[in-house]
C-alpha cells in the first residue's frame, strides 16, 4: 500500500500530540511507565520523520530529521553522546579544507576572469553600506527585546557561578584589528581559518592577474575556474557526510548539557529567538519585496545552509554550500564569491543582535539600571567594535566582555550566558548565513546582474 507524505505528516503531528500529552501528565504524576511510554511515542515521532526523508530524499530533510534524532539520542543515552563530538568536528575540519582553495578560485576568477576591477570596488562599499544598515537595525532589535523581556530581572545565580573565572581573551587594540586584515603568510592565514585575510590576497591577487599580459592571464584564470568546479564538487561529496555530523553535534550538545537547561534558562533563550525572528520578519523579508526578491524561491536556497549552521554552531560548515545555492539562486559567482565572504566578517547580523540583547541583560542580572541614553551611547559602541573583531578567538566574548567594563558593569553575569552559548549561538550563526545569502541578492541587484533563471555554471 503507497503512503502518501500527507498520511505522513498527518501520523506526525498525531504522535506528537499524544507525545505532548503523556509528557505534561507524567510531569504531573511522576508515573515513569508514563515516561517510558512518553520516550516511546518520542522514538515513534522519528520513526515516521526517517519515512518521509526516504521519501524526500533531499538532503535538507535528512539534516533536519539529524536535528531531531541527535537531541532524543543525546537525551536518552547521555553517557554515550557525549563521545560523539569527534564526529562533527570530523565534519568540520573537512569544510575547513574547501574553504581557502574555493574562495581563491571564484575571487580569481571574478576578478581577473572579467577584468572588472572597478565593479570589486563598487561592490565593496556597496556592501558596506548594506551591511552597515542591517547591522545597525538587528542591535535596535535586540535592544528592544530584551527590554520588553526583562529577562535578566530576578535571576539569581548559583554562588559558585558568581565567583568563577572567565576564560582568558586576547585583547585587541585598533591597530592589532586592522594589522589583522592583511595576511603576512598566505599559508599560516589558510592554516589558521583567518577568511578575511583569505579573502584579501586572492582579490589582490585577482588584480594582479587582471593586470598582466593575455599570454599569462589565460591559463592562471583556467586554473582558478577549474579549481573552483573541482572545490564545489567535493562540497558536494563532503555534504552527504553532513546529516551524521548534524546527528553527532546535537546528541552532544543535549548530553553534555542536559535538555533541562532549555527550561531553566527558557526566558533568556526565548527573548533571543523571538528577536532573531523579528528581524527575519521585520528586516529581512520587506528588504526582499522591496527589491522583488522572490521569497519562496529564496527560503528554498537558503534553508539548507541554514539548518547546517543551526545545528553545527559553524557558519565555515555552511559557506560551502550557501556559495553555491546563491549561485543556483541567480547570483553571479564573482558576486556571491567577494560578498558572502566578506559578510562572514563585516556583517554577522545575528551575532549583532545577541550582543545588544546579551550587553543590557549583563545589567539587568546585575541589578543595575541603565539609562535610555546609556544604552544607546552601548548600541553605539557595539556599531564600531562588532566590525572589528574578524577571526578573533571568542569574538563575541570579546566584545561582551570589552562592553560590560566600559560601562562599568560586572562581569560574573555573562557565565549565565556562557552556561547556554551553544544553544544561542545556533540561532545567531544560523540567521548570519541567512543574512549573508540575502546580502549577495542585494549586491547583485544594484548591479543588475541578478536572475532568476541562471544559466548552469555562472
Amino acid at each position: 500500500m503507497k503512503i502518501s507524505s500527507f498520511s505522513l505528516v498527518y501520523a506526525f503531528f498525531g504522535i506528537l500530540t499524544v507525545s505532548i500529552c503523556l509528557h505534561l501528565y507524567s510531569t504531573w504524576s511522576g508515573n515513569t511507565l508514563t515516561e517510558s511510554l512518553l520516550a516511546g511515542s518520542r522514538w515513534f515521532v522519528l520513526l515516521f520523520i526517517f519515512i518521509y526523508a526516504l521519501r524526500k530524499r533531499s538532503l535538507t530533510t535528512w539534516i533536519l530529521f539529524s536535528m531531531l534524532a541527535g537531541a532524543e539520542f543525546g537525551h536518552d543515552f547521555q553517557a554515550l553522546a557525549i563521545h560523539l563530538n569527534i564526529i562533527s568536528k570530523i565534519f568540520l575540519n573537512l569544510i575547513k579544507t574547501i574553504i581557502a582553495p574555493l574562495l581563491f578560485g571564484t575571487l580569481v576568477v571574478g576578478i581577473a576572469g572579467h577584468s572588472n576591477i572597478r565593479q570589486v570596488g563598487r561592490m565593496g562599499w556597496k556592501s558596506i553600506l548594506y551591511f552597515e544598515i542591517i547591522s545597525t537595525l538587528a542591535l535596535f532589535i535586540g535592544l528592544a527585546a530584551i527590554n520588553l523581556s526583562k529577562a535578566g530581572v530576578g535571576v539569581t545565580l548559583p554562588h559558585a557561578m558568581v565567583q568563577g573565572t572567565l576564560p582568558e581573551v586576547p585583547k585587541q587594540t585598533w591597530d592589532q584589528v586592522i594589522l589583522h586584515v592583511f595576511p603576512e603568510n598566505i599559508a599560516k592565514s589558510i592554516a589558521d581559518g583567518q577568511i578575511l585575510q583569505i579573502v584579501v590576497f586572492s582579490i589582490l591577487f585577482g588584480i594582479a592577474v587582471a593586470m598582466v599580459k593575455e599570454k599569462y592571464r589565460a591559463p592562471m584564470v583556467r586554473f582558478a575556474e577549474s579549481l573552483s568546479e573541482v572545490m564545489f564538487k567535493f562540497t558536494n561529496l563532503i555534504m552527504y557526510f553532513a546529516p551524521f555530523a548534524v546527528f553527532a553535534a546535537l546528541a552532544y550538545s543535549v548530553g553534555h548539557m542536559g535538555i533541562g537547561i532549555l527550561v531553566n534558562l527558557g526566558q533568556l533563550l526565548c527573548t533571543l529567538y523571538v528577536a532573531l525572528l523579528l528581524l527575519l520578519l521585520l528586516v529581512f523579508l520587506p528588504v526582499m519585496l522591496l527589491l522583488k526578491i522572490p521569497v519562496r524561491k529564496f527560503i528554498k536556497a537558503v534553508t539548507e545552509p541554514a539548518t547546517l549552521a543551526f545545528a553545527t554552531t559553524s557558519s565555515e560548515a555552511a559557506l560551502p554550500i550557501a556559495m553555491e545555492n546563491m549561485e543556483q539562486f541567480g547570483v553571479p559567482r564573482k558576486i556571491v564569491a567577494f560578498v558572502i565572504p566578506t559578510g562572514y566578517s563585516f556583517n554577522l547580523d545575528g551575532t549583532t543582535l545577541y550582543l545588544a540583547l546579551a550587553s543590557i541583560f549583563v545589567a539587568q542580572i546585575a541589578g543595575i539600571h541603565l539609562s535610555f541614553e546609556t544604552q544607546l551611547v552601548m548600541m553605539f559602541t557595539l556599531m564600531l567594535t562588532s566590525k572589528g573583531v574578524a577571526g578573533v578567538p571568542r569574538a563575541s566574548l570579546v566584545i561582551l566582555l570589552g562592553t560590560a567594563t566600559n560601562f562599568g558593569l560586572p562581569v560574573w553575569p555573562i557565565f549565565i550566558i556562557l552556561g547556554i552559548d551553544e544553544l544561542m549561538d545556533m540561532a545567531r550563526t544560523a540567521v548570519n548565513v541567512i543574512g549573508n545569502c540575502l546580502a549577495t541578492v542585494v549586491v547583485a541587484k544594484w548591479e543588475g546582474e541578478f536572475t532568476s533563471n541562471p544559466e548552469p555554471g555562472r
